[in-house]
């Protein structure tokens, strides 16, 4: 069926139909490395029109079915957050490489469980922070690196869009919705990547849906040498996107920081000027698959470690706490 050399070949399957795997297929066929051949849904007449839809050689009837498919290296796990935990274990379990998309899972004890799985299988697993291989964060984090705005101070983000359909997953606790497990956990992220360490102590507040999913959530994150992070997400708000660093002597500006493109800029302001800097950026989506095709064929550490992603979600968990108990948690 492939035309491609195995040994150089990462061979795709979608775990579940979602409408993120529109973002991951161009890129999987793009690269000459990656291959999609496969794709599993909870019924074989949805994986069968799904796959039709996109030119996908294999369609699987059940989730059970694509893991056990000895013709599939790595899945890509775009099922609802509730249901990370379980399908990710389940694949690692079966000998497959996971590409997780975000958040991982919802606690901190889940990813100590994927991490055991892991380590227990020998295979790959990596969550889809997409923005995180893009050239214009990259470009980012070398200014700060450079020292060119001094010391870090302060840095600002919001990522904010209107949700009105009322059966949209992200709208359902039990699915593990919510705004910060959605897009403010895009903040929380960069806050943290920019810091080089996770926050000592965080405050939040939030507005719910009467389904006790937060709809607004706003939150302050405090590191270590006196950087602080502010942030707030939204369903209930217009669309709204940026990240602003300060440091003791000067700012950076990302208009588009989380979904940057193939032409965006971002804004250096130092000794009483400002620059515009260009970015000559990539399709959004094709730096997580390099990364797993580099993890997977020559054994390079993931960029965004397990390590990583559970910072991440220890800081949302701490937030959320905080917002409950109306109090500074500490972590």
């Amino acid at each position: 069926m492939s035309t491609k050399s195995t040994p150089s070949l990462v061979r795709w399957g979608l775990l579940s139909t979602a409408r993120i795997n529109r973002s991951l297929i161009p890129p999987i066929r793009h690269s000459r490395h990656s291959e999609l051949i496969a794709v599993g849904s909870r019924s074989q007449t949805q994986a069968s029109a799904y796959a039709n839809e996109w030119g996908i050689p294999k369609a699987h009837g059940s989730y059970e079915a694509l893991l056990a498919d000895p013709e599939i290296d790595a899945i890509y796990n775009s099922l609802p957050n509730s249901l990370h935990l379980e399908w990710t274990i389940k694949a690692l379990d079966a000998g497959k490489h996971v590409l997780c998309e975000k958040p991982m899972c919802l606690t901190v004890a889940e990813l100590d469980q994927i991490t055991a799985a892991a380590a227990s299988s020998g295979k790959v697993v990596a969550e889809a922070f997409m923005y995180r291989h893009h050239p214009q964060t990259l470009k980012v984090i070398e200014l700060v690196t450079s020292g060119v705005i001094g010391e870090l101070r302060l840095i600002r983000g919001t990522f904010t869009y209107k949700l009105t359909n009322p059966a949209n997953p992200r709208l359902d606790i039990d699915l593990g919705g919510g705004s910060v497990w959605d897009v403010g956990c895009y903040p929380i992220s960069y806050a943290r990547l920019l810091a080089g360490s996770e926050p000592e102590e965080v405050f939040g507040w939030q507005m719910n849906s009467p389904a006790g999913v937060d709809l607004l959530f706003a939150g302050q994150m405090r590191f270590a040498n006196h950087f602080y992070a502010q942030f707030d997400s939204s369903f209930d708000v217009p669309f709204r996107v940026n990240i602003e660093v300060v440091g003791s002597e000067g700012t950076i500006a990302i208009s588009n920081p989380y979904k940057p493109g193939k032409n965006d800029k971002i804004t250096l302001t130092h000794n009483d000027k400002t620059e515009t800097i260009p970015i000559r950026g990539q399709e959004l989506y094709i730096g997580e698959v390099i990364d797993m095709e580099n993890a997977i064929l020559h054994a390079q550490p993931p960029r965004i470690s397990l390590a990583d992603s559970r910072g991440n979600i220890a800081a949302i968990c701490a937030l959320l706490q905080s917002a409950r108990l109306g109090q500074p948690v500490t972590l």
